[in-house]
């Protein structure tokens, strides 16, 4: 019933496209049917920029069979975008008030994915700051999961903001979210689930 279900992946800060998660969730659309409907863009530019980005792609997809899946940062991306346009989505690890930790990322980062640097500057930091969802609106349309072993985000911030969502916390992992591949059969269930709910 669901075969044309999309899903828009996005990657954290200084990750990419080619990112394990990222093929990991590749392999796994492909494997169910889904080939030509995994999306993955490679988030090259600033908050503001990449949100006019990836909202300029979401006007291309049917909205009623989106999903959005959010690494790290790409999950802050991702939460401003189910906000607005009332998508189901999955956060891993999500960075939740990037601003308020960013001014020790000040200068160029390097992406060894496609060799591309990123440059964080003041601007940078205040455009995370307009974008940051401090109510959610819809809290139903999150699933969150979280390591607490998480050596690059407290994950405790996010299950204080996502306390009303569907949270998963498993104990122990790293940033990157160890076993992800196990949890991508509930990912597409919990899409499925939210969109057919939609349908009703």
């Amino acid at each position: 019933m669901f075969t044309d279900l999309h899903i828009l992946y996005l990657h954290g800060f200084l990750s990419g496209p080619q990112s394990s998660k990222a093929q990991q969730t590749v392999a796994y659309c492909n494997s169910r049917g889904l080939s030509g409907r995994i999306h993955v863009p490679f988030l090259k530019f600033g908050p503001i920029a990449t949100m006019v980005e990836l909202r300029a792609l979401i006007d291309t997809l049917p909205i009623d069979r989106l999903g959005l899946i959010g690494s790290s940062l790409g999950g802050f991306y991702a939460t401003c975008l189910a906000e607005q346009f009332n998508l189901p989505a999955v956060l891993i690890n999500p960075a939740v008030g990037p601003f308020d930790t960013w001014s020790s990322y000040l200068g160029d980062h390097r992406n060894y994915y496609i060799d591309y640097v990123h440059k964080v500057t003041q601007d940078y930091i205040g455009e995370l700051h307009e974008l940051d969802c401090k109510a959610l609106k819809y809290p139903h349309n999150f699933r969150v999961m979280l390591q607490t072993d998480d050596e690059t985000l407290d994950y405790r911030l996010a299950a204080e903001k996502f306390s009303e969502a569907e949270l998963v916390i498993r104990q122990g992992g790293n940033h990157s979210y160890e076993g992800y591949a196990e949890e991508l059969p509930a990912i597409e269930s919990f899409f499925l689930s939210r969109i057919a709910e939609s349908v009703r």
